[in-house]
Formats: structure tokens, sequence, C-alpha cells
């Protein structure tokens, strides 16, 4: 898996033949060893799953710090983490990430620039904190593939029914996983949220 080097990738490996590849990278702040990136993974693989959590091309170029440079960089970025991915395992291919990073995805995902079985959105920034006027929305209904929102009840980038509304823009099925109390980060002392999200998924795939 050494071509996992090119997408400043990490790879957690199940036991058996893997049943699918997923595909997750980070938010706007972070990088691919968030704990909820390596908790997901961790779950996944425990789903008989092969998922890999990569940095997007603005982290790998600097270690800290916000987004650099262009989005279509970004984009183009996970453009080819998910066709590295794709060559590393058979079966289905599910994408997705965290704020920052899910948006991306799903704009990549709407823009038909790559194929995924499945979508998988933590924290959807639907519009900045403090401004609802700037919605992040617009490709929403050209998303053509299932889609799950893992969102916080008290997530200032989206309410629950700004959730909703933003799931309801696309025309395939979604499924919604509120995670109560929770904020951007999706932290949470009484919810397993990698178990809910990737339940959800395992639905939209027809697996639940």
């Amino acid at each position: 898996m050494n071509n996992l080097d090119d997408i400043g990738g990490i790879a957690h490996e199940p036991d058996d033949t893997p049943a699918g590849v997923v595909v997750l990278t980070h938010g706007a702040g972070g990088n691919r060893d968030s704990p909820l990136l390596q908790r997901l993974c961790d779950e996944w693989a425990r789903h008989g799953w092969l998922a890999v959590r990569y940095n997007l091309p603005y982290r790998r170029r600097r270690p800290k710090g916000p987004p650099s440079g262009s989005a279509a960089t970004d984009r183009a970025g996970i453009v080819e983490a998910i066709a590295v991915c794709r060559g590393l395992a058979d079966g289905p291919l599910i994408a997705g990430g965290h704020s920052y990073g899910g948006r991306l995805t799903s704009m990549v995902v709407a823009a038909k620039e790559v194929h995924v079985d499945v979508l998988t959105l933590f924290s959807y920034p639907v519009h900045p904190p403090g401004k609802p006027e700037r919605l992040r929305i617009e490709h929403l209904p050209d998303i053509a593939v299932p889609t799950v929102f893992t969102h916080g009840t008290a997530d200032p980038f989206g309410s629950p029914e700004e959730v909703f509304a933003a799931a309801g823009l696309i025309p395939a099925p979604t499924q919604i996983v509120e995670i109560a109390g929770a904020r951007h980060d999706l932290g949470s002392k009484t919810l397993d949220v990698p178990a809910l999200a990737v339940a959800a998924a395992m639905r939209l795939l027809g697996r639940g």
C-alpha cells in the first residue's frame, strides 16, 4: 500500500478479505489523525472493511493552519485519493469526510468526477456559524448516490432543521444520524458516533 503515501493515507485493515473500501478525510483545521477519523476507521475495519483516512493536499503541504491554495486543488486530491483506494480492494466504495473535507467530497460526487456507492458526511457545514444566509447547498441536488449526514444537534454550522432541509435536496436515499447535544466535533459521552454512522451507511447499502 505504498501508494497511500501519495495521498498522505493510513489504512485500517480488517482481519479478512475486505468487504469494500471506505475513504475519509478531515475538516478545515484538522488532519488525518483526528480522533473522529481514527475511531470511524477502526469501526469500519471491525465490520470487515478496509478504511483509509487521508490528508487533503493543503495539509500535505503544511502540517497546521487553515486550507491554503485553491479548493479546486483539494477537490483534485479527493479524486486522486478515491482512485488510489479503489485499487486496494474489491467491493463497494464509501467516501466522505468531516466538515470541509465532506463538503468537498460531496462536490466531486455531485460533479460526477468520481463514482462512490455511498457518501458519508460528518458535521456538514450547511453555512458558516452565525451566517445562515450563506448556504453551501447549491450542489446537493446533483448528488445521485445514497448519503448519510451525521450531525450534532448543537452544531453552529447547521441546525437539525437546516440539515434535514439540505438532505431533502438530494434525490437519492438519505439517512440522518442526529447526535444529541454534540457540537461540530461530534463529541458525545453517551452515544457511539462511529457505530451509528457505520450502521446508517450499511442500511443504505442494503446490508443493515
